[in-house]
């Protein structure tokens, strides 16, 4: 053993055991660490500067600088209604039919299913 190791960080001597910052809960272990902190509401990083405590720094981006908006979290994802006469299905994705171009829903999706007015009919219903 190299003992005593010394913290870069706050500087106090600990056993090889111990040296890491999280197993003895250094206190100064911010100024060290390279992480970039992300905001919980927006997703985005935030730069935090040597010595800056990064939880005060995505406190204040919070405050100020924060791109989140509650109204776009509660956006439908489910959008693209199928145009099978009568069926109020809707899809995450498009699901075009290849003929006439239609958007359908996953029950629709074949010519066949939705009546296809396209430009050719298929001859089998597999």
């Amino acid at each position: 053993d190299f003992l005593p190791l010394k913290c870069d960080a706050c500087g106090e001597a600990f056993c090889k055991d111990h040296i890491r910052y999280d197993d003895h809960r250094c206190s100064s272990a911010y100024k060290k660490n390279v992480q970039v902190p992300v905001c919980p509401l927006c997703n985005a990083p935030v730069p935090v500067q040597k010595g800056e405590i990064p939880d005060i720094v995505v406190g204040a981006h919070m405050d100020k600088d924060c791109k989140y908006n509650p109204a776009q979290q509660k956006q439908r994802i489910f959008t693209n209604k199928c145009l099978k006469p009568g069926c109020k299905r809707k899809e995450m994705m498009k699901v075009v039919c290849e003929q006439c171009g239609g958007n359908f829903c996953i029950k629709h999706r074949h010519p066949l299913d939705h009546e296809c007015k396209g430009s050719s009919h298929p001859t089998s219903k597999a």
